[in-house]
């Protein structure tokens, strides 16, 4: 028997094939032609120069950042060679002052109002995706209507005013609690659980906050892990609400402090002599503030990322 005949098909169960099936891409429908190379090339400088769209201011306002007063002014203004770095915008801004109260202001912002509002639109979209609840229909048309029909800015306002809410930090959560949109991507997924799986833990005795929590939401971490963060990112850069419902500079979150030194107003607390001695650039405190308001959603994105087409997309079109 030669060689050949025993020789290990490629498409053997042996590791080596399956390393191959693994890195082989997938099958293209009948109708789809084969890319050329000039498509292929392409696609390639597109998206390095969406890429580079994209990238390259983010480097300009870090460079900035980090950039002393001399370097600001040999460059004119914004940086994009890095050169002689320091931190000492960044220490200057995390070391007290109105920019780092600002900051736990939006964390804690964040943090409550994200939780506040998950546990709510989890709640709402369970009950509605059982169709035999109570008031099911006439409840769902009136939470659609509201995405068509506002009652406007003064009311609202009044609204507010009359619950005492003004220059309280529930005025950042309440107005903008929930998003029916989000309530809507959470009913669809929910609609989609196999509903003789419910049936069985009914007939074992489990009332509807027992199947919510130990059958639908651990079936449902995709699409709540994608709303979590619609709601996190929402309240993070929140700053319309503020600015007309609160009056204390104290109690302002990040972006509105960031809105008041991009518009080279008066500087917040604890930096206005560092910036009137020249030991400090307003344009590298403004770029540190930026990215101050940016890391957040930057470091928290890539890990929701994966669940971005289980969750979203199946809760949206199947629904």
């Amino acid at each position: 028997m030669s060689a050949t005949d025993t020789a290990v098909p490629p498409d053997s169960g042996t590791a080596a094939a399956r390393g191959r099936r693994l890195w082989t891409a997938p099958p293209r429908p009948v109708w789809e032609e084969k890319p050329t190379r000039a498509g292929l090339a392409g696609k390639g400088i597109a998206l390095s120069a969406a890429c580079l769209a994209i990238l390259f201011p983010l480097w300009i306002v870090i460079v900035t950042s980090l950039s002393s007063r001399r370097t600001i002014d040999e460059a004119g203004g914004l940086v994009i060679v890095p050169k002689d770095l320091t931190l000492i915008a960044y220490q200057e801004l995390l070391s007290g002052g109105q920019v780092q109260r600002a900051a736990l202001v939006s964390l804690g912002v964040t943090v409550v109002g994200t939780a506040f509002s998950m546990v709510v639109s989890v709640l709402c979209a369970y009950g509605l995706s059982r169709t035999n609840s109570l008031g099911h229909r006439w409840i769902l048309m009136t939470l659609l209507a509201t995405m068509f029909f506002g009652a406007g800015l003064i009311p609202t306002y009044l609204l507010v005013q009359a619950l005492g809410l003004t220059d309280t930090y529930l005025a950042l959560i309440l107005p903008g609690a929930v998003s029916v949109f989000n309530v809507l991507v959470l009913r669809s997924f929910f609609m989609n659980i196999s509903p003789e799986l419910l049936d069985s833990a009914r007939i074992d005795g489990a009332g509807d906050l027992r199947i919510l929590w130990q059958i639908v939401i651990p079936l449902s971490r995709a699409v709540i892990a994608v709303i979590a963060l619609f709601y996190a990112v929402g309240y993070w850069s929140a700053w319309f609400n503020a600015s007309i419902y609160l009056t204390d500079q104290g109690m302002m979150p990040l972006q509105n402090v960031m809105i008041q030194l991009v518009q080279k107003q008066e500087p917040p607390t604890g930096l206005g002599q560092q910036i009137k001695t020249g030991q400090l650039s307003p344009l590298s405190v403004q770029m540190a503030v930026m990215v101050l308001a940016l890391l957040p959603v930057a470091v928290a994105s890539p890990f929701v990322q994966k669940h971005f087409r289980k969750g979203m997309l199946t809760g949206a079109v199947k629904g």
